[in-house]
């Protein structure tokens, strides 16, 4: 009975290793097909683990990763393979930009620029202009060349510390019966003069009870462009103009090297609008994903509460028409807001500002506190647009709160932005395992002119004080926010790892990061900051195939030259497209 039991035992092993080598040699037998391709001849840098990790080769069929390591054993095991010959290259994971609105890039892009710096577009350069009378004689002469009679025309980069007061007033001045929109640098305020109140047919009445308003200037900031987006949508989301800026902003994607991009905080104004001209986009199939967050502060107008707003979320990632391919809501995240733009020092300080101003809620204190604590305990990946230190404090604090009554493991509430903060707030983002996602460009666009106006020397040159959240091991992305900064990541690490700003100054040096820590936060952290690590972010066998290739490799030049470093091409899932010539 014994060796009956033995034999059975032997053969049962020798079928499972037939099997087991039958499946392997099918696995191989697809992946050595022509499709296949081996990448090698480069500096290939997985961004795995806590310093440069570099493959002789790695190997892609169908979209994903299935091999890393030496290139004998890759040419050996895929004869087949196609070979792409990186020529000296540099080859990295995709780049992701976690924080971007398609909604607010077709905005600006199909509209007029006149801001402090220079914006480089596909198209060509569009120059930046500073000085109040300067500012004002650009937009009178944009109005009368481009300005179609009776159609809103729009104009976003305004910003007063650069350009100077703006009015409702000086508007109807400036323009007379045009109708005329100057967004603000921040995308959180606008002006409109007579004309364009009239055109979208609005009263004061409508915005009795909001404090955002100022209606005698014309101006409508935080909440108040909140009330107005929705009413200014039919124009803002024209279809063709609307699709025209969309694609400017692919090419954008893909000259700068980004293969994935998430926005947080969808819709704007218009759910079933904005997805649809975004689904029309993608249906181009430009070479990067798009994922998209819920905002719970618009879905909780649009629904008529925090509880309707989060049964909606609920269906977003199963109901097939608003997913496809390319474009997925994220289960289980959500967008909160916390307090004002940093770019109109409308973020809540804890220290106040020079100039006597202050700072805003975006949310009422009571309602955010509502969502914050609905959302948590419903087990939601919680993201909060926050940029002051006493709006980073207010979430700092909820968090406590819903750690103690409900606790969470690997709970991953992010801030956004962070725009101004303290070491002791990092410690206290250490010990509740809250996350962030920054703009390193708000310290070279903004710190030379903050430490003059509003917030004074000491707080300017500390804006985004990166090495305050490495040092307390906090994971870290980076995000433009675009148009908050150019959809360039490579900017966004070079402003991280040199600390200098549009006037050349070297600010708080003592926070510059690492070169691996600053490209972390464009690949793999990038992608942990949307629950997406296992599939995007580095080079791993099983992964998706989104590579992004350079001329030069970051970790070996200057770092003072890592934003002057070209983008050769990209690949996207499997499939290569060069770059155009664009830096």
């Amino acid at each position: 009975m014994k060796q009956l039991t033995f034999l059975f035992l032997m053969l049962s092993a020798l079928l499972f290793s037939s099997c087991n080598e039958s499946s392997k040699k099918s696995k191989n037998s697809n992946a050595s097909a022509e499709s296949t391709k081996i990448y090698f001849n480069g500096d290939i840098i997985t961004m795995e683990g806590e310093s440069p990790q570099y493959l002789e080769a790695i190997v892609e069929a169908d979209g994903k990763i299935i091999f890393e390591g030496d290139l004998k054993t890759a040419e050996n095991r895929y004869k087949n393979a196609t070979k792409f010959d990186l020529d000296g290259k540099t080859l990295m994971p995709g780049f992701i930009e976690p924080h971007l609105h398609p909604s607010l890039a077709a905005i600006m892009l199909q509209n007029e620029i006149i801001a402090p710096y220079d914006w480089k577009l596909p198209s060509g350069t569009k120059k930046g202009v500073q000085g109040e009378q300067a500012y004002r004689n650009r937009i009178s002469e944009s109005i009368k060349s481009n300005a179609i009679p009776d159609k809103l025309y729009f104009v976003w980069g305004y910003h007063q510390l650069w350009h100077g007061e703006l009015s409702r007033d000086l508007l109807n001045t400036i323009a007379g019966n045009q109708p005329v929109g100057i967004i603000h640098r921040s995308f959180h305020e606008i002006y409109l003069n007579d004309a364009a109140i009239t055109k979208l047919g609005i009263k004061e009445s409508d915005f009795k009870d909001n404090p955002q308003v100022n209606w005698s200037k014309g101006h409508f900031f935080e909440g108040g462009w909140l009330a107005l987006v929705p009413k200014m949508a039919p124009i803002l989301l024209e279809p063709n103009s609307y699709l025209k800026g969309l694609s400017t902003m692919s090419e954008l994607l893909r000259q700068n090297g980004i293969t994935t991009i998430a926005e947080p905080g969808f819709p704007s104004s218009d759910f079933d609008g904005e997805l649809q001209l975004l689904m029309k986009e993608m249906g181009n199939n430009p070479p990067y994903d798009v994922y998209l967050i819920p905002s719970g502060t618009q879905l909780y107008g649009m629904k008529g509460g925090n509880e309707a707003a989060m049964l909606f979320m609920e269906t977003l990632d199963t109901v097939s028409s608003y997913n496809r391919t390319n474009v997925k809501f994220l289960p289980k995240q959500v967008k909160l807001f916390s307090d004002g733009a940093i770019y109109s020092q409308l973020m809540q300080m804890k220290d106040g500002y020079t100039d006597g101003h202050h700072g805003e809620w975006m949310t009422s204190l009571d309602l955010f506190e509502e969502q914050l604590m609905m959302y948590w305990n419903n087990d939601y990946r919680i993201h909060v647009h926050s940029n002051g230190d006493l709006g980073q404090q207010m979430v700092i604090d909820l968090v406590k709160k819903a750690q103690k009554t409900n606790p969470r493991k690997d709970h991953r509430l992010t801030l956004h932005h962070m725009g101004y903060f303290d070491e002791s707030m990092t410690r206290e983002m250490a010990d509740l395992g809250i996350e962030a996602s920054v703009n390193p460009y708000y310290l070279w666009a903004l710190a030379d002119k903050y430490a003059e106006f509003g917030l004074g020397t000491e707080r300017a040159e500390n804006l985004v004080a990166l090495k305050l959240l490495t040092d307390q091991n906090i994971p870290l992305s980076f995000h433009s926010d675009f148009s908050m900064a150019p959809v360039e990541p490579l900017t966004l690490v070079w402003t991280a790892v040199n600390r200098q700003t549009s006037q050349g100054s070297k600010f708080s040096q003592d926070q510059r990061i690492s070169v691996f820590d600053a490209m972390k936060a464009i690949t793999i952290d990038a992608a942990r900051t949307l629950n997406l690590e296992n599939e995007i972010g580095s080079i791993k066998v099983d992964k998706i195939a989104n590579f992004t290739i350079l001329n030069e490799n970051p970790f070996k030049i200057d770092p003072l030259k890592i934003k002057d470093i070209g983008i050769f091409g990209i690949v996207y899932k499997g499939d290569y497209s060069i770059s155009k010539e664009f830096k």
